[in-house]
């Protein structure tokens, strides 16, 4: 059977399949394993017993009846007005639900977003076009943007400063930063080449956090270059908030945030919100009747209550916040327990659901120290995905690098650690 060259490039091997492949295996699997690859969120206790006391009143109420009918293409009504209110309070913009749209998942709001501002534009009407890219300002970045262009892949990256820190007192971490000097110099940038900026904050798969500063130089190269600034939310403010710097959260119609019901613990209902200036999220709703006829309206049943009486960011505070940043604390020690006398460097976690560790010089590719942490039952991903744009052969760094998720509970963090320490500490060993 021969497929069109839009389902060639889909149907290919990318890194968001492996991944996808190895959480939805690792969860039939009849074998222990220790997941320490995909980004589910953690199951709290105390989060889901709220969305246990919303589900059993929609119930009650007869609320869930309204999952028996599409919305329109924008998005459900109740929430978007909701988060109207909810960010006009918490920030101080001038929102109105213009200015909002929801898709099927933060996924879904990157394919529309990128295939908007990335790829061929027409530039007359004698049908002539030109190729724009999305520029990556930090790689690495998230390993799920690579592949979703309809045709090729449209991305610009920028390798990071990468400079020595200290955590909480200790030495054994790097931070990531933006090099300021090679971004604003690009030729693709000069040249009018560039659709539009895209980082995410916190960083997956980092966990880094761009400063106030880097997101105001981002913010304004952005508006120098007529392009909208795109900002992937789905870790950081105010929902779920697993962010440990202080930092705001600015908005502004040349502004794209992007955010997800995810990993407030409701990946599987498929809930991403855009808030974007008027003319965007009219082109998103388009898109929405076109893909999908309307985003899903079950994540959005759950949501608006919780944000209209202020649950939702007491938990992502008070809960979830917590929650990771004691999980990074109980990781890092395991590492160190098992690695300390190896070369191994820690992303300083600043937020985020993953430590990004990097193995100096280290004897395979991080792709091969994937296939064998596999065979022994312990699932990471490679590094090398996540340098979206960027050519990794001529870039050792990408190929020393894995991420690991905290996510998951104390005994399978420990034995998913041990299993890396072993492994690793064999191949410096055997150098």
């Amino acid at each position: 059977m021969q497929f069109s060259a839009f389902g060639e490039k889909f149907t290919q091997h990318s890194g968001i399949l492996q991944l996808m492949d190895d959480l939805g295996d690792a969860l039939k699997s009849d074998k222990p394993v220790n997941m320490l690859g995909g980004g589910n969120p953690a199951r709290i206790a105390e989060v889901n017993a709220v969305f246990a006391d919303v589900f059993s009143k929609l119930a009650a109420e007869h609320a869930v009846e309204n999952i028996g009918n599409y919305s329109n293409p924008q998005g459900d009504a109740a929430l978007i007005d909701a988060l109207t209110a909810f960010l006009n309070r918490e920030y101080g913009w001038n929102l109105t639900a213009d200015n909002i749209a929801l898709t099927n998942g933060s996924q879904n709001a990157f394919f529309y977003l990128f295939n908007l501002f990335g790829g061929k534009f027409k530039v007359s009407d004698d049908l002539s076009s030109v190729e724009k890219a999305i520029l990556l300002p930090l790689a690495p970045e998230y390993i799920g943007y690579a592949d979703v262009h309809v045709e090729g892949q449209h991305f610009v990256s920028v390798k990071p400063k990468i400079e020595a820190v200290e955590h909480e007192g200790e030495a054994g971490f790097f931070k990531y930063r933006v090099d300021f000097d090679a971004l604003e110099s690009l030729p693709e940038l000069k040249a009018g080449k560039i659709g539009a900026i895209c980082c995410s904050r916190p960083t997956n798969p980092t966990g880094n956090v761009l400063t106030d500063g880097e997101m105001a130089r981002l913010d304004a190269l952005a508006q120098e270059h007529g392009i909208p600034l795109i900002i992937d939310n789905a870790y950081g403010m105010p929902f779920p908030n697993i962010i440990y710097s202080d930092v705001t959260l600015n908005w502004h119609e040349n502004i794209i945030l992007c955010f997800s019901l995810s990993k407030v613990g409701l990946p599987g209902v498929r809930t991403g919100i855009i808030v974007a200036a008027p003319e965007v999220v009219k082109a998103v709703s388009s898109l929405n009747a076109i893909v999908n006829l309307s985003p899903t309206r079950f994540g959005a049943a759950i949501a608006t209550p919780l944000l209209q009486d202020g649950r939702l960011k007491q938990l992502s505070d008070d809960v979830i916040r917590p929650f990771y940043r004691n999980q990074a604390q109980t990781a890092v020690s395991l590492l160190k327990r098992e690695l300390g006398a190896y070369p191994l460097k820690i992303h300083k976690p600043e937020g985020a659901i993953f430590l990004w560790l990097w193995f100096e010089n280290l004897p395979v590719s991080s792709q091969t120290l994937y296939e064998m942490l596999k065979a022994e039952g312990t699932l990471i991903i490679p590094g090398e995905h996540f340098f979206v744009g960027i050519d990794t052969q001529d870039y050792p760094h990408a190929r020393e690098c894995i991420r690991m998720s905290i996510a998951q509970d104390a005994e399978t963090l420990e034995k998913g650690i041990a299993a890396i320490g072993r492994v690793v500490r064999g191949l410096y060993d055997a150098v």
